[in-house]
């Protein structure tokens, strides 16, 4: 006995209901679910036209892994007793003794000291410096002697530190340096430039700012490079001298790019020049020199106190974090570039 047409169509359709109602049947794709199903596609489609990119990325993505995110396990000494024969696991933990006893040590207020006021001295006074180079190369015309003049403030970055700290020894010894030499030939008397604390802080910014404002430069003159021309013929047209287009033009045209690199060079104040340091300090100056970085190397390496000096490198990491954050705030707040 044949079933009538709609019968049979109101049949399937009330099972279909009961299907999707037990949950037998998916439902139907909604907007969104297509909308996430589609971006899935967009995002793996670009990575495959993106691959050759990617497979050159990977060697540094290996490394920040390797040697950058791997050794942060490592950290955990600073929470245990580790020495000789220990490994990270089987070391003992301690908790915050590292850090306590750091921080009651009686070499920590120096150590403090003497490393915020060598930043701020290299800060106050080599930060501008690039900027202020970087405004005199732009408005060179002659691109024979702005080619030299860049090639030679470039040189001393590429000098190694042993090298400078050779450099400011054969200037600045008694016995056969340069200076104590021209000064006993006017008959003055030599002086102690490398064993008189006073004269430690100058030596160190001084040779900091000759070695490193050069290349600090480049940044900023790529930056004038992209400011429209046409702002500097309105400035001319309008009767501005150069030293107006500088302050008017060239400098808002850079301040996003002081200002990110104010935030990094600020967020990297507490790691100082340790390796100068090292080389140029000795025992006499030690009130003046000895920075985090040097008693952490005397403390960790020489005398084999290895969690006592990774729990003062996390301390002066935390204290870099700090101070980036609230570089980045300020930044913010006064609606100036910011990292995030």
């Amino acid at each position: 006995m044949s079933t009538p047409a709609g019968a049979t169509e109101s049949g399937s359709a009330r099972r279909g209901s009961d299907a999707f109602e037990r949950g037998t049947t998916p439902p139907p794709p909604t907007e969104a679910g297509m909308l996430g199903t589609a971006q899935k596609k967009s995002f793996w489609r670009v990575l495959w036209t993106q691959r050759e990119y990617l497979l050159l990325s990977l060697p540094c993505i290996a490394f920040f892994i390797v040697f950058h995110y791997v050794p942060i396990y490592g950290l955990t000494i600073a929470f245990k007793d580790f020495g000789f024969g220990d490994t990270l696991a089987s070391a003992p933990w301690v908790g915050f003794r590292w850090f306590i006893e750091f921080l009651n040590s009686m070499f920590f207020w120096r150590v403090l000291r003497n490393t915020v006021v060598l930043s701020l001295l290299t800060l106050v006074v080599g930060f501008p410096i690039p900027i202020m180079f970087a405004l005199v190369v732009n408005e060179i015309t002659a691109k024979g002697f702005k080619r030299t003049l860049q090639t030679v403030s470039y040189m001393p970055h590429f000098i190694s530190t042993v090298i400078v700290v050779g450099i400011l020894f054969n200037f600045f010894s008694v016995q056969h340096g340069y200076v104590n030499g021209i000064r006993a030939l006017m008959g003055l008397d030599k002086i102690h430039f490398l064993l008189e604390p006073r004269y430690f802080r100058a030596l160190y910014v001084g040779s900091e700012i000759w070695q490193n404002f050069g290349w600090s430069s480049i940044i900023y003159i790529a930056a004038m490079s992209s400011i429209n021309p046409e702002l500097y013929e309105a400035a001319y047209i309008d009767g501005g001298t150069k030293r107006q287009q500088m302050w008017y033009v060239t400098l808002p045209g850079i301040r996003p790019t002081i200002v990110i690199i104010l935030i990094f060079t600020v967020g990297n104040m507490m790691n100082v020049g340790f390796e100068k340091i090292l080389l140029l300090y000795n025992p006499s100056v030690y009130e003046v020199a000895d920075v985090i970085q040097t008693y952490v190397y005397r403390r960790g390496l020489k005398e084999f106190q290895w969690s006592f000096a990774a729990a003062i490198g996390l301390f002066n990491s935390l204290i870099n974090f700090g101070l980036l954050l609230l570089a980045n705030t300020i930044s913010r707040r006064l609606n100036q570039a910011t990292l995030w």
